[in-house]
């Protein structure tokens, strides 16, 4: 069978449900008089059951549209709660939302939108432990997560439970868009075989991005949500459909389906393929807190000590926030290899980012390039905020 849609008419993924009552004709009107949609459409996308996975830039105009569009269904699978910095492009969340769990903000948000939709919460971290099990009682699945290992995981768990999924993933101002389902074509894995580099690759909420990028992608991945529900046009599956929003231009790729690649059957450590280590208590001398990274600064003021501090965020975190006295160095410079000369190897070096994990990455790549006397400021730049310099803003 042909890895694209070229040759290959998807069925309508959900079947019919029962007549729109005068209310559902009323408020969705505009689709019933689309020829391709109708009232056929309009049932089968009331009978739908859509999980969206994260309720954050992405999943919050995901979940609009779909509420919307009429689909009937809808799971949230969240387990943070709204901060400040998410309104910049986490539309389905308030002011007043903030601090409150994000499954629940946006269940309320999708109630004022359209109340003949039911919401269903999985206010859990997704995992392989649960991802089978929640997965099960939806038709569709749309993943618009921000890591590489809860992507294999959605993509094996649907696999194995023969669902298609559409997957968005976003970046500063480059957006991407696809569908994958293993019956009829290519999968996630056929597009990236392999994870890259454990911190190689930064996060939104390390690199940025631009805030409306998200409307732009997660509409599309709606596009392609209901496209597939109905069983009308031609859906991304064997696309990869390329937006890059600086030069408002779009472009696709095709992806064709491994017919060499092992069945997948089972779950593994998401975390381990991705080469993520587990988070462990550095041994003593390899670790301060912040309150001691305050008391070392002010004994390199005076004179007491010598020591150098590397920030390595990117460019934009430190312009936001720093820690005074610090030097950046981004830690993409320092896992290549490229920045190792420009580091002291005659005395102490603290490493920090902004939550410890990267700064964690970047001792242990310290310690395999011969550094000795290294260690990192556990918490970042959030302990430093928390604990020593409350004014200063946090992101």
């Amino acid at each position: 069978m042909s890895s694209t849609q070229d040759s290959v008419q998807l069925p309508p993924l959900v079947e019919p449900g029962g007549p729109l009552t005068p209310e559902e004709v009323q408020r969705y009107s505009r689709h019933v008089i689309i020829p391709e949609i109708g009232d056929l459409g309009q049932r089968r996308l009331k009978n739908a059951r859509v999980l969206v996975i994260g309720a954050g830039g992405l999943g919050s105009p995901a979940l609009l549209y779909l509420a919307a569009a009429g689909v009937g269904t809808l799971g949230v699978v969240d387990d943070d709660a709204v901060e400040l910095s998410n309104l910049q492009r986490q539309v389905i969340h308030r002011v007043s939302d903030v601090g409150r769990p994000k499954a629940q903000s946006a269940r309320d948000a999708v109630r004022e939108l359209n109340p003949l939709v039911e919401v269903r919460l999985h206010e859990v971290h997704l995992d392989s432990s649960n991802a089978l099990e929640i997965f099960a009682g939806y038709d569709l699945i749309l993943d618009g997560t921000d890591n590489f290992a809860t992507r294999y995981l959605v993509n094996d768990a649907a696999a194995i439970l023969g669902k298609p999924y559409v997957w968005g993933s976003i970046y500063r101002f480059d957006g991407q868009v696809s569908v994958f389902w293993e019956k009829y074509g290519p999968t996630y894995r056929d597009l990236y075989p392999e994870a890259p580099p454990a911190g190689s690759v930064p996060s939104c909420g390390e690199g940025g991005v631009y805030g409306m990028l998200c409307a732009a992608i997660g509409a599309s991945m709606v596009t392609e949500a209901v496209k597939l529900i109905t069983g009308v046009g031609r859906t991304l599956l064997g696309r990869v459909q390329l937006y890059d929003a600086l030069r408002a231009t779009w472009r696709e790729l095709k992806v064709s389906k491994d017919p060499e690649a092992v069945p997948i059957t089972e779950l593994v450590d998401y975390e381990a393929f991705c080469g993520i280590a587990p988070v462990e208590a550095a041994p003593s001398g390899r670790t301060v807190t912040a309150r001691e990274l305050a008391d070392l600064l002010a004994a390199r003021e005076a004179g007491e000590t010598e020591f150098e501090l590397v920030d390595v965020r990117e460019a934009g975190e430190h312009a936001m926030v720093s820690i005074p006295g610090s030097r950046l160095i981004p830690q993409g410079r320092l896992l290549s290899g490229e920045a190792w000369s420009e580091l002291p190897r005659d005395r102490d070096i603290v490493f920090h980012c902004k939550s410890g994990v990267r700064s964690a990455n970047v001792l242990a790549a310290a310690e395999q390039a011969g550094f000795t006397a290294v260690s990192h400021l556990e918490g970042g730049v959030l302990a430093w905020v928390r604990d020593v310099e409350p004014e200063k803003p946090t992101y």
